[in-house]
């Protein structure tokens, strides 16, 4: 944990403890692979005067991606299931995400570093005119390499992995199906990310690491 790690931390963490304001509205972005498993019935040797027997087993059936966004505080959702996770699919997604906030002035999004995280995306999938627009709509700031935990978005990912995404699901289509219906089910509830993490709090946690940046941070210690 370096002084780069700690200034993306604590501007994430600032960030985080900003009051709700739909005019700069907080949204966590991240994609997941999503692996695509049926179940397949064999029979078994049969043996004089034994019954006849059944093993189960799987089949791949190939993969496709989840990509999702979350606004923390009001619990506002955007699930898309795509064949793929490429700057074609990230530009398209946040093109979605912008049209879904058509008053605020700039969509602050936290995401990681993977490389097609990036504006380049947008020209890559649209007119130079719109990319400029569409990157205008935006303020994208990046966690620490290593240090997911710091997206919200992962949290949601935890929750969806208990209702559906941790057993085997065979097609693209029954996937999407479950994941949507969970994702609208939550948004419906309005399910929020209570986060209690705070800047104060890694000051005092992660002191040592402070420490070694600079040896006045020392003060932060807990006592």
């Amino acid at each position: 944990m370096d002084s780069r790690f700690i200034a993306r931390m604590e501007q994430i963490l600032n960030l985080y403890a900003l009051p709700d304001d739909q005019r700069y509205p907080s949204v966590c972005y991240d994609e997941r692979p999503c692996f695509l498993i049926g179940e397949t019935v064999e029979g078994l040797e049969m043996k004089a005067g034994q019954a006849a027997r059944e093993h189960y087993s799987y089949e791949k059936n190939g993969s496709c991606a989840l990509l999702m966004a979350i606004e923390p505080q009001t619990g506002k959702r955007l699930a898309q299931v795509r064949d793929q996770r490429t700057k074609q699919e990230y530009a398209e997604f946040m093109k979605e995400l912008a049209a879904r906030y058509p008053q605020a002035q700039k969509i602050r999004v936290v995401q990681d570093n993977l490389n097609t995280h990036d504006v380049s995306a947008f020209y890559e999938a649209f007119s130079a005119e719109e990319a400029f627009a569409l990157a205008q709509r935006f303020e994208f700031h990046y966690t620490p390499k290593k240090a997911s935990w710091l997206n919200m978005i992962e949290i949601e990912f935890s929750a969806l992995s208990k209702q559906c995404l941790n057993r085997r699901i065979p097609t693209k289509d029954m996937l999407m199906k479950e994941v949507l219906t969970i994702v609208k089910e939550r948004e419906d509830k309005a399910v929020r990310i209570d986060w209690q993490f705070s800047i104060e709090k890694a000051r005092t946690k992660l002191n040592r690491h402070y420490h070694q940046v600079n040896a006045e941070n020392t003060k932060y210690k807990e006592t």
